[in-house]
């Protein structure tokens, strides 16, 4: 889950198309925040060699358990593919 301010709000976005592009290309909402707020920012120069991974949905339903695991995402192993891309997605 991405992180809030001190007043509870959620984090602003500082390049908000970014972060879209990110997130179709099966980015989590953190990572695309991350990276989109840090291209954003002139004085950091995130690396291009990051972000190689295929997309979720060309993960195999296992892939996608073992990295929900590792997260954790709670009610895994009840889950359909869709379902675990989706909380991959949303953490």
């Amino acid at each position: 889950m991405a992180k809030q301010s001190k007043d509870g709000s959620p984090p602003q976005l500082k390049d908000p198309d970014l972060y879209e592009e990110l997130r179709d290309q099966g980015n989590s909402k953190e990572k695309a925040a991350r990276i989109s707020n840090a291209k954003a920012n002139p004085d950091m120069q995130p690396s291009q060699a990051g972000g190689k991974s295929p997309p979720y949905e060309e993960w195999t339903k296992e892939d996608l358990y073992n990295r929900a695991k590792e997260i954790p995402i709670e009610g895994r192993s009840d889950m359909s593919k869709d379902e675990l891309i989706k909380a991959l997605r949303d953490h």
